[in-house]
């Protein structure tokens, strides 16, 4: 029997949890455009219009500033398979879920992986840091910026001298973070720096913007070995060359570079999408996207605080973009998502490991980091307690974000 499928048409949904996001529309819609072939010159005009944008994003001078083409995921894959040569010794800052992935995908690497960890909900004073890094004396420092699976980010902000110091090459991933907090790739001396679109950037998950220090080129280069298929007189042949292919970015700085080096095919839409996620940030101003996630994440929070609810972590280094809060006694919480889902149409998250089932976490990033979306959240998430039986203040969570944008003027 023949089967029937039906088009493409997913339920409406606003998502409200620690990421993906609703896309915006622009983005939609500028990956809808008809595709072009890869070394079309209109087609690497676009891939070098990407690059200054995200030169801008980041806020760097990096020449190598590129797209890998995947999930935030590949991006710091890329990035540590790159950097990390088999024996390297490796420092991991632990204080949520990503740094045991950093550290994971650093061993795979064939890193000697060294740990320190706080608990969930915590971060690491400068001199913890430091002092580890004294200690095991690595070739690499790769920390999470902001870990969504706490809510929490890591200041960066004495890391880089420290790293300098010490002859430390210094990574971070920043998917959760970057365009929803303040964020300076060159004035905090960071070397490599992965990022994602489904958060912040209001876009889909599937490219990784990155960029790397001339330091970190300098390392990256160093080990490049072309391909046979494609290698010319005179290209680099490496006896350790970097252990992914796809993932290797020397060939990939010479793919998005002058020489159009046949890597891999771009994949085009996303390109696209990645394009229209940068230059919307810029033509908003990066200073204001981290002023509209401060504003409505501060909205949510009040909120939430409103609604009688305890929130999880350290609030001083929370990320404006996502909060996690207690799940209150005697309600189930995974059903409560559930009916989040199933009556509002309105997603939010749960959490990993020790969190889980202990925590939700709501976000307000990206296209999502507006007014309506944080009071029709609030009111819904109301009204599913009450029906769960938790006493709270009629209107308690929306009286308070509208206090707080009244407060900015913004009511």
């Amino acid at each position: 029997m023949k089967q029937s499928f039906q088009p493409i048409d997913p339920p409406a949904r606003l998502l409200m949890g620690p990421g993906p996001i609703n896309a915006d529309p622009r983005v939609t819609r500028a990956m809808s455009a008809q595709l072009v072939g890869q070394y079309d010159p209109w087609m690497t005009a676009t891939m070098d219009e990407t690059q200054v944008l995200y030169r801008q994003v980041f806020q760097t001078q990096n020449e190598q500033t590129v797209l890998v083409d995947g999930t935030s995921r590949a991006g710091i894959e890329a990035a540590l398979v790159s950097l990390i040569e088999p024996g390297d010794r490796v420092l991991v800052p632990v204080f949520g879920r990503f740094g045991h992935l950093l550290k994971e995908i650093s061993e795979r690497c064939g890193a000697e992986v060294h740990t320190i960890e706080v608990p969930w909900g915590q971060v690491f004073t400068p001199s913890a840091i430091e002092a580890a890094i004294r200690e095991v004396k690595p070739k690499l420092l790769a920390v999470v910026h902001g870990d969504t699976s706490t809510t929490v980010a890591q200041p960066l902000e004495e890391l880089g001298a420290i790293c300098e110091r010490e002859g430390v090459l210094f990574y971070t991933d920043v998917t959760a973070s970057l365009a929803g907090n303040a964020f300076h790739t060159d004035e905090l001396g960071l070397d490599a720096v992965t990022a994602g679109l489904q958060k912040c950037l209001a876009g889909p998950s599937g490219s990784a913007p990155a960029t790397f220090s001339p330091r970190a080129v300098e390392v990256i280069t160093a080990r490049k070995s072309v391909e046979a298929g494609i290698r010319r007189e005179g290209d680099a042949v490496s006896a350790h060359p970097i252990r992914s292919n796809y993932f290797d970015l020397a060939m990939i700085f010479d793919y998005w570079g002058p020489q159009r080096l046949n890597h891999h095919t771009e994949a085009t839409t996303m390109l696209y999408g990645a394009r229209e996620c940068a230059r919307l940030l810029v033509e908003e101003g990066i200073d204001e996207a981290v002023a509209r996630h401060a504003l409505h994440g501060g909205a949510m929070l009040a909120g939430l605080r409103g609604l009688g609810l305890e929130i999880f972590g350290d609030v001083s280094h929370k990320m404006n973009n996502v909060t996690a809060v207690m799940i209150p006694d005697g309600i189930d919480g995974d059903g409560a998502r559930a009916a989040m889902l199933d009556d509002f149409g309105i997603e939010i998250g749960t959490s990993f490991g020790p969190l889980h089932g202990k925590v939700w976490r709501i976000g307000t990033m990206g296209y999502n980091a507006r007014k309506d979306a944080v009071l029709t959240t609030l009111a819904s998430l109301e009204a599913v307690l009450r029906r769960g039986g938790v006493a709270v203040t009629g209107g308690g969570g929306v009286g308070a974000a509208y206090d707080v944008y009244q407060d900015a003027g913004a009511a």
